[in-house]
């Protein structure tokens, strides 16, 4: 079983900063594919990255591409989200994912992860 807790949130103006970090439980953390999903007040869940185990590729969807950027230590078993040039509309809570399949065909999709975290408030205010 894996166990995900998340950290970094908080309440930020818009164009500021904020790193989001993700440590996970797991011997073979290496091969999880990850995911930072968001969710805010009466919306779908939304992914924000992902990130395939092994060296595998990420992605970002249009709305952050450019100002997301994921990155992992694998020797801490963490998972970290940069977000840059933050907006108001991305105020939501951010959830960390991990999918010990395999293989995850479609990274966006929220069924495709059997591990969440409790989620950390980001906040960004005009």
């Amino acid at each position: 079983q894996v166990q995900l807790v998340e950290s970094g949130g908080g309440l930020v103006q818009a164009g500021d900063s904020l790193r989001l970090s993700c440590a996970a439980s797991g011997r073979t953390f290496i091969t999880y594919t990850m995911g930072w999903f968001r969710q805010a007040p009466g919306k779908e869940r939304e992914l924000v990255a992902a990130s395939r185990g092994s060296g595998g590729s990420t992605y970002f969807p249009d709305s952050v591409k450019g100002r997301f950027t994921v990155s992992r230590d694998n020797a801490k078993n963490t998972v970290i989200l940069q977000m840059n040039s933050l907006k108001p509309e991305d105020t939501a809570v951010y959830y960390c994912a991990a999918s010990t399949a395999i293989w995850v065909a479609n990274l966006a999709s929220s069924s495709a992860y059997n591990y969440w975290g409790q989620g950390t408030q980001v906040t960004v205010s005009s």
